[in-house]
């Protein structure tokens, strides 16, 4: 059913348990750690990790400093990594954790906790965990987001990267995955596993075009090879942003003319056990502002990435940025971030 190579799975718990910080480290840009103010003619989009309930557990508590960011975005970009459904259609997988599954209420609230606006919401359904409740919660799924106001992407049912507008501007997001947990005729049916074939003004009317793939392999920080020459094929076609998810820890990004690379955010909520190592628990939101005035329309005027961790709170989780972690997880984090990410 899944297609991850042998070697993948036999290194899957080891890294589970020991996130790997091997891997070529060159070449990669050292990202500013705290988001600029947002130019009066910029549009600001923020991108954020894999999104899950996983079995539906407690909101989280969001600090009010990423509420912040969440609240200014014109655009908020999310990987939904659990089927949203109003009833469990595997019941024993969801049980112990393996298949994903959240309600359409856990969502509203969650993105509520976020204080991101539904409406500014992009949600990708190209992920491997996209059919773990079957057809029926894959519908469900599509029905969920609609009647939330927000906008579903990843879809096979899409000729064309969706394009949303945002503050002036028109975006594009071409989200699709390489991993599947389902067999592969009955998963690509429904959920894109390729980029749309385009060049440089195949994106339409878009005065920006995004990929969003779910690449690479879990619990690694820095992306292979094939990942990277990935990259470059997307922003050879036209890609200026391109943001990935799936490793479930922080990647590095990468600067390729113009454009930029963000290869992992790690988790913005969940996808986890309830009880994992700090490695795991760190995130980080991508802030991009875009230039909504010609010349520069549509060109990235600037950019961070904002680390946070998420702390057990009693039976929920809280979203806390690196200052205000405990001194210890503080210290062990900011390391982290410092050897992904570079040193300021």
């Amino acid at each position: 059913m899944s297609n991850y190579p042998l070697s993948y799975r036999l290194t899957w718990l080891p890294y589970f348990l020991r996130p790997s910080l091997r891997g070529d480290r060159s070449g990669f840009h050292v990202v500013p750690r705290s988001a600029p103010e947002k130019p009066a003619d910029a549009v600001r989009l923020v991108f954020a990790g894999d999104l899950s309930a996983v079995a539906n557990r407690a909101l989280p508590r969001v600090d009010v400093e990423l509420q912040a960011l969440f609240r200014g975005a014109d655009l908020t970009v999310i990987n939904c990594e659990s089927p949203v459904v109003s009833r469990v259609y595997a019941r024993l997988g969801t049980l112990v954790g393996v298949r994903h599954a959240m309600s359409a209420t856990f969502l509203a609230d969650a993105l509520g906790a976020a204080a991101v606006e539904p409406s500014r919401a992009v949600l990708s359904l190209a992920n491997n965990h996209a059919l773990d409740q079957g057809h029926d919660g894959y519908v469900a799924s599509r029905e969920a987001i609609a009647a939330l106001g927000a906008h579903a992407v990843g879809l096979t049912a899409h000729d064309k990267p969706p394009r949303i507008a945002a503050g002036g501007l028109t975006v594009s997001f071409d989200a699709f995955s390489h991993w599947h947990n389902a067999p592969r005729e009955e998963f690509a049916a429904r959920i894109r596993t390729t980029p749309h074939a385009h060049d440089d003004s195949g994106s339409g009317t878009a005065d920006l075009h995004c990929a969003v793939p779910h690449w690479d392999w879990e619990f690694r920080h820095f992306p292979r090879a094939e990942t990277r020459a990935t990259a470059r094929r997307l922003v050879g076609a036209g890609a200026r942003l391109v943001v990935g998810h799936h490793a479930h820890v922080i990647q590095p990004v990468e600067r390729l003319g113009d454009s930029l690379v963000a290869y992992g955010l790690g988790d913005f909520l969940g996808t986890a056990w309830a009880r994992t190592r700090w490695p795991l628990r760190i995130g980080t939101l991508f802030v991009v502002d875009i230039a909504r005035r010609n010349p520069d329309r549509g060109r990235i005027v600037q950019h961070a990435m904002v680390p946070f961790a998420r702390l057990r709170d009693g039976a929920r989780e809280r979203l806390a940025p690196l200052d205000a972690l405990p001194r210890e997880l503080r210290r062990k984090a900011s390391i982290r971030v410092d050897a992904v990410l570079g040193c300021e």
